[in-house]
């Protein structure tokens, strides 16, 4: 490939990154339209229940990008919509734990598993090998924001 053609794909993927990044964002903000939550909350619910786990608050706060006060507030509302119980650490009874409630999170999964089946037809034309590339940039992606992000937050502001 010359390196003018690569320049070019640069540029497009820039460009599409864009767009999909802003497209994703107003897709968030439709879903938590739908269920009466705030974007914010949603997509620390989203990442709360991908975790095996349950998560502390400072650990919400870390995922989120948000404090550890703000991520209280989050908490707090996602447990009194019935989304999440705190629970003490049997580890360690210092801390809490933020614990899903399957039976509210369930709503959040119904709306995700209808418009999943769009996501599925896109990719159905892709092989195997292609949805390994995808899933592997994805996570590249995913390790260069949190080391800008990690860049950006302790940069001097300009």
């Amino acid at each position: 490939m010359t390196s003018e053609r690569r320049h070019a794909l640069y540029e497009e993927l820039s460009n599409e990154s864009r767009r999909y990044m802003a497209a994703y964002t107003l897709f968030n903000q439709a879903i938590a339209d739908r269920l009466g939550l705030h974007p914010t909350d949603l997509q620390g619910l989203s990442l709360l229940t991908a975790e095996p786990e349950p998560l502390t608050v400072k650990q919400i706060a870390d995922m989120t990008g948000l404090t550890t006060g703000s991520a209280t507030r989050l908490v707090d509302r996602l447990e009194r919509g019935g989304y999440v119980t705190r629970v003490p650490d049997t580890q360690d009874r210092r801390r809490v734990l933020v614990t899903p409630v399957p039976e509210r999170v369930a709503r959040v999964t119904a709306v995700w598993d209808e418009l999943g089946e769009g996501w599925q037809a896109m990719l159905a034309d892709h092989t195997e090998a292609e949805l390994e590339a995808i899933v592997r940039h994805l996570r590249k992606a995913q390790q260069l924001s949190k080391t800008q992000i990690e860049h950006l937050r302790g940069a001097p502001l300009t």
